[in-house]
């Protein structure tokens, strides 16, 4: 899977001059948290995150009156409290590679780009749909969870034996450990049973962490 196929395309925007109460409405009407900022040619030069809106406005126990309040947000532009630095990905980005930038730079969307302009948008939302997918969160089924050496085929004889039993495998994912020699390898099985399951695994190098059915 690549950014493209899993953006959001099209996405909202908004213009650096707009006011950050105009800001704040585009968001709350669209059910967004964030908006990446056009100028006045199209071209991407922020984006701003509705903590950004809430942080640059007045507090809700200020004495100032309702038309101070309102003067005072009309003379702060979104390109006033927008991160300037917008950190991008290509459409054609694998996805593994746009959640360890997301993670590595600590942000919570980056805009997507095709010959840098503008073309979607992707969330730490859609991050987390990816990996309930991956992991088969919405499918019933046995969770297994293994502790497996770091070697060559190991993937495959695990598949295999659940093969062997005419087991649906339906999610895999493997992690890194504390110990290096090993990752912790954690599949999703349908039309097996527990026991059948257990005993696949017995003759396999593995060490059975966990099996519950979810």
């Amino acid at each position: 899977m690549i950014a493209g196929e899993r953006m959001t395309p099209r996405p909202i925007t908004v213009k650096q001059d707009v006011p950050i109460d105009a800001a704040l409405k585009i968001m709350r009407d669209a059910k967004v948290r964030r908006l990446p900022v056009l100028d006045k040619n199209g071209k991407l030069v922020g984006i701003v995150a509705e903590k950004d809106l809430l942080y640059a406005s007045p507090s809700p126990a200020t004495s100032l009156s309702i038309h101070e309040l309102h003067y005072l947000l009309s003379q702060i532009a979104v390109k006033d409290v927008m991160t300037k630095n917008v950190i991008t990905v290509e459409e054609d980005t694998p996805l593994e590679e746009v959640a360890r930038i997301m993670a590595d730079n600590k942000v919570g969307s980056t805009p997507v780009v095709r010959q840098g302009e503008l073309v979607g948008i992707i969330t730490e939302t859609d991050v987390f749909k990816i990996l309930l997918e991956m992991m088969g969160a919405r499918e019933h089924g046995l969770r297994l969870t293994l502790n497996v050496p770091e070697r060559v085929g190991i993937l495959a004889d695990v598949s295999r034996a659940i093969a062997d039993i005419c087991g649906n495998l339906v999610a895999l994912g493997a992690i890194q450990g504390d110990d290096p020699a090993h990752r912790i390898m954690t599949v999703k099985v349908q039309e097996t049973s527990r026991e059948a399951l257990l005993d696949a695994m017995k003759d396999l190098d593995v060490e059975v962490r966990s099996v519950r059915e979810i």
